[in-house]
């Protein structure tokens, strides 16, 4: 029976060290490029959108939004 690698194994050394490298860093200065800002059509073209209803949101999203965006019926 093959067993499975050890954890540390299991993960690339350069991954390490760049995780231990962040770990260093402030979290102030982690939090600022832990998230990457990505435009998503249709969706950031307005400030904001309401709808009275969760049909009315659906329907929209199915008409105005990529399928990419995963915001459809599953």
């Amino acid at each position: 029976m093959k067993h499975d690698p050890e954890p540390e194994q299991a993960i690339p050394r350069e991954w390490l060290e760049e995780f231990e490298a962040a770990a260093k860093q402030s979290l102030e200065t982690r939090m600022r490029y832990a998230f990457i800002r990505t435009y998503k059509p249709v969706l950031d073209d307005a400030s904001y959108r309401s709808f009275d209803t969760m049909e009315d949101y659906r329907r929209w999203c199915e008409e105005h939004l990529p399928d990419w965006l995963g915001y459809g019926r599953a």
